[in-house]
């Protein structure tokens, strides 16, 4: 299944909204109002996202979420009781959502068509990927919007350079807020401060590894480079990315370059496509790469697609490569997970 790719365009202004931003809104959680007709608490509320300023009068009720990512936070927020469809997984949901998840219909494997997405009447779409408002297929945000229908798109996907903590935090209090939940973005970022800063006090000192991660590719390789969240799920994982300085979130990169910064580990993105059997067998079957430390070594670590994006899962995300990258910091993590 071919998936999408994240886009780079420019950076919204400012990467923390705190609760004093939310005014009224942070003392509870909106959505109850004061009588039959009465204005939900906090609202009307408007955000800039992406470059659209939407006006929310009320709280969506009939969201659509399409990419995992995007599935994901609202599932973390809580707001599966407000989901009419969701579309375009790359693997199975967290297990943790999986029950709530099952109550919520399925428009399409891949991205629904219009029709499709209009027949679950939404007033809300949330898009994890700037494909998901795909305008040669009618699903632009400014065409919704004509149809009645907010939207909100990942902040990874219009963010310029390496995003991380702090775009995740918005973008878990924005969402929150236009349902009028924001205590629960509050709770949620507390939680998954706690698991960042227990895996940083684990690596304190430690010595990085040098990593390479390969999505995919042949002729050349399908990368991460220094824009995006990949360079910071390494870096905060104790790993140093090889190709940090270059600009894109992903790019393709000549196997010489490759060989020529010597790697110590291979990061494999895990996602529906080319089976990581595969990936492994392309990358130790290849005469160039013998004398590339971690190909030499067998040195693999892997990650679904679905952490290796701007979501709910980037704290176990982090914890999850500091395992297989320095196993001896995790004295209870085993071998290396990836070999």
């Amino acid at each position: 299944m071919a998936r999408p790719r994240p886009a780079s365009q420019l950076r919204p202004l400012g990467a923390l909204f705190g609760c004093l931003l939310l005014l009224s809104a942070c003392g509870a959680d909106a959505g109850s109002n004061g009588g039959k007709g009465a204005t939900p608490a906090g609202f009307p509320y408007t955000v800039t996202n992406c470059g659209v300023r939407t006006t929310y009068e009320e709280p969506p009720q009939r969201a659509v979420a399409m990419n995992q990512h995007a599935t994901e936070v609202l599932l973390a927020l809580g707001l599966g009781d407000r989901m009419v469809g969701t579309a375009f997984l790359d693997d199975e949901i967290l297990p943790e959502y999986a029950e709530e998840y099952r109550k919520i219909d399925v428009l399409a494997k891949q991205y629904p068509s219009r029709e499709a997405l209009l027949g679950a009447d939404p007033d809300f779409v949330y898009g994890g990927y700037e494909s998901a408002f795909d305008k040669n297929e009618g699903r632009d945000r400014s065409t919704l919007a004509e149809s009645g229908i907010n939207t909100r798109l990942n902040v990874e996907s219009c963010t310029k350079g390496r995003v991380g903590p702090d775009e995740l935090e918005r973008e878990l209090r924005e969402t929150a807020r236009v349902f009028g939940v924001p205590r629960r973005a509050e709770r949620l970022i507390e939680r998954q401060r706690e698991q960042l800063d227990a895996v940083a006090e684990r690596l304190d000192g430690v010595d990085r590894t040098d990593v390479f991660v390969y999505d995919s590719g042949e002729g050349s390789a399908f990368t991460a480079g220094g824009g995006g969240i990949g360079v910071e799920l390494i870096e905060r994982a104790g790993g140093r990315n090889v190709f940090a300085d270059v600009r894109k979130p992903f790019a393709d990169v000549s196997w010489e370059k490759v060989v020529e910064r010597r790697p110590e580990t291979v990061l494999l993105y895990d996602y529906a496509g080319t089976p990581l059997a595969e990936k492994r067998k392309r990358l130790l079957d290849d005469s160039a790469l013998q004398d590339v430390p971690a190909v030499r070594d067998r040195e693999f670590a892997v990650l679904p697609l679905s952490s290796a994006v701007l979501g709910v899962r980037m704290p176990q995300a982090v914890e999850d490569l500091a395992r297989q990258l320095h196993p001896e910091r995790f004295p209870t993590s085993g071998d290396k997970a990836g070999r």
